[in-house]
């Protein structure tokens, strides 16, 4: 008991003593800083601080960081790249300032690239739609023509021996040829070809150069193409046409498809029959009635076609070119042999079948009603 009692007397005294000591401003500071002194740590065999050692950690992080963005960056394969055009300015990206004039040159740069590529774009778009309706051709057209052309072996026509290419002398002058050729193809309009071939060779007995024909006498030349269609109107166009070949072409007739057509009387099939006959050069379809309206029957244009014109422009957008110039005699024959205007003989057709118009008539549909009484 007596030990216990003396501890708890030195207890008392050393507290007693403590309570006694002053506490002053210069302890606080000592002791904060103590507190806060940078604490050691121990790295790679010496003594860091630990703003140091964070430091390191930062840059291993870094290159940590550095190293996994070089594995991450390899080469990209050939679907992976961006395509980029050739001659597009990648330094026309960059910010520039307002008052620069440069951006506005690279802006304009930039912009030529994209507009050129959608211009490429409806071009190519255009084309593809041009290619479209250039593949247009009438079915089984081919077969068609094949059987016409057994048919015009089978059967004679007038314009195979009376034609416009028959009419001309053979051994003339070149310049008197193709002239001869022009006044033939002028007389055949509206007009048999028997009529027409007869008028022509009335013609060449008579003289038929341009000089012969500027001194005749219109009274003349009106008996000599007499009864050619239209005949009073056909003088007054071979005496101005012929004129105008004497004064502006030398005697000869003009080379080129646009000039024939500019002559009085002349129009785009007779020009194509003269390119065809007197120039040996064909520039497109000669189409008269016989080809408009076989070509309508067959089903040989898109959608019907009312002027011989019309059916032009259509047939030579899918025909062959090497099927121009013969085509006109070829369905002229046969227009007048089988596929007449009125009364064809469709049952003696090989196309009857393949015939649009040749099936209306075999099941009655194009058969004309009879009135009712």
């Amino acid at each position: 008991m007596g030990d216990r009692k003396a501890n708890m007397r030195t207890l008392r005294s050393r507290a007693a003593v403590k309570a006694e000591v002053p506490i002053t401003t210069d302890s606080v500071e000592t002791a904060t800083k103590s507190k806060i002194t940078k604490p050691k740590v121990k790295a790679q065999g010496k003594m860091v601080s630990v703003t140091e050692n964070v430091k390191v950690k930062k840059q291993s992080v870094k290159s940590k960081i550095k190293n996994e963005l070089e594995i991450k960056s390899e080469p990209l394969c050939d679907d992976e790249k961006p395509t980029v055009a050739d001659d597009y300015n990648l330094k026309s990206q960059k910010p520039q300032r307002k008052n620069s004039k440069s951006p506005r040159k690279r802006k304009l740069i930039e912009n030529d690239a994209v507009k050129t590529e959608k211009v490429v774009k409806v071009e190519s778009a255009r084309e593809s739609i041009q290619d479209i309706e250039d593949i247009w051709q009438p079915e089984n057209w081919r077969v068609v023509l094949d059987n016409i052309l057994k048919m015009r072996k089978m059967y004679v026509a007038p314009v195979d021996s009376l034609g416009c290419e028959e009419c001309p002398e053979k051994d003339v002058k070149p310049e008197v040829f193709r002239y001869q050729t022009l006044i033939s193809v002028m007389l055949s309009s509206q007009t048999r070809d028997e009529v027409t071939f007869a008028a022509t060779q009335r013609l060449i007995e008579h003289g038929l150069t341009v000089d012969s024909i500027l001194a005749t006498p219109d009274e003349k030349i009106g008996e000599l193409i007499y009864p050619a269609g239209f005949w009073k109107s056909k003088i007054r166009f071979i005496k101005n046409t012929t004129q105008i070949l004497k004064d502006q072409y030398n005697g000869d007739i003009p080379r080129t498809f646009k000039e024939l057509c500019k002559l009085p009387g002349v129009g785009p099939k007779m020009a194509n029959i003269v390119m065809s006959v007197a120039w040996n050069d064909t520039v497109g379809i000669a189409v008269d009635t016989h080809v408009h309206r076989i070509s309508n029957r067959l089903g040989w244009v898109p959608k019907p076609t009312k002027e011989p014109e019309e059916t032009r422009k259509a047939l030579e957008k899918w025909l062959p070119k090497d099927e121009w110039r013969p085509i006109n005699l070829t369905l002229v024959g046969f227009g007048q042999t089988i596929c007449r205007p009125v009364g064809p003989l469709c049952e003696k057709c090989l196309n009857s079948d393949l015939c649009p118009f040749g099936r209306s008539v075999k099941s009655g549909k194009n058969k004309k009603k009879k009135p009712s009484k």
